[in-house]
């Protein structure tokens, strides 16, 4: 699809503040201001890009046509080349460089949202978990994460078990996508899957945000709870980035979720992210953040 050619949308690759980004603007003038959408792409932080992916390029161009909206597509720079937190700086970058010049677009300031599918639905959460109590820019209105990945300390939620050998993600590559995101060493896959990169401590301190108590009964199913996992020093050291909550923000402290805006989570039945999106889901309704959820009972990642 030749990027400048569109009967409904003009359509521009620019750079904000360094961070290359593609704009999808309609073509029919608007008698006010427009709505702005700030859409990021998923691939696992190390694939897919604005310029190559048919896909991230028919949907920006839906949303802008259905919703009548200006979508501004993040091109991230990928991982490992570009170390992380990389991604979700030069999301952060854009999304602020939008928010200051929306005008500039023809984009009412106070009606814009953020949204991302899988690692994208990461970085969209990260954003807004950084930009809540910030006074000097406007608000975002709402965030949209679609079967996002928003946790890294434990991998055998029901979900997991459910779906592990889904084609994609599985569990097992889940992992290993992960370990490659952050340039480690994929042998620690194993140790990972099994918990034992969490100490006790951490375990015990967020128990309360991830446990499959915490699921719906409906969700949980032929749940097995798995053994407890033997620890290991040496590789809690080698992956401190996954207790981060720009890398799990469901890690965020209570504050810093009380500060979100509005958020549309969706989930779907063949996916080992789903569980996360639930936990994630009743963390903000427990903070009084209004929440819509779409679940797809026979959806994939």
């Amino acid at each position: 699809l030749p990027t400048c050619r569109d009967s409904q949308l003009f359509i521009k690759d620019l750079h904000f503040d360094g961070v290359p980004v593609r704009i999808y603007l309609p073509r029919e003038p608007s008698a006010s201001k427009q709505r702005g959408v700030i859409f990021i792409h998923g691939g696992c932080g190390i694939f897919g890009s604005i310029s190559k992916e048919l896909k991230e390029k028919i949907i920006c161009r839906h949303i802008a046509r259905k919703s009548d909206s200006v979508v501004l597509s993040v091109g991230y720079h990928l991982a490992p080349e570009h170390k992380y937190p990389a991604q979700t700086l030069e999301c952060l970058t854009a999304t602020v460089h939008f928010l200051k010049t929306a005008e500039t677009y023809g984009v009412d300031p106070a009606r814009i949202i953020v949204c991302g599918d899988s690692v994208g639905g990461t970085f969209a959460a990260s954003v807004c978990q950084e930009l809540g109590h910030r006074t000097d820019i406007p608000k975002i209105r709402a965030q949209v994460l679609i079967y996002p990945f928003l946790q890294a300390l434990n991998f055998n939620l029901p979900s997991h078990q459910k779906n592990s050998a889904i084609a994609f993600p599985s569990r097992e590559r889940t992992v290993h996508f992960i370990l490659k995101y952050l340039n480690k060493d994929c042998s620690l896959k194993e140790a990972v899957l099994a918990g034992s990169h969490v100490p006790e401590s951490i375990n015990l301190k967020y128990r309360k945000w991830i446990n499959p108590d915490l699921l719906p009964d409906v969700f949980k199913l032929g749940y097995k709870p798995p053994l407890p996992a033997l620890f290991l020093p040496q590789v809690h050291e080698e992956v401190q980035e996954l207790f981060e909550p720009w890398f799990s923000p469901l890690l965020a402290e209570d504050a810093v979720i009380c500060g979100l805006p509005d958020t549309c989570i969706v989930t779907c039945e063949h996916d080992v992210l789903r569980d996360e999106g639930l936990l994630y889901k009743k963390r903000l309704e427990d903070s009084n953040v209004r929440v819509t959820w779409h679940h797809v009972e026979k959806g994939f990642h």
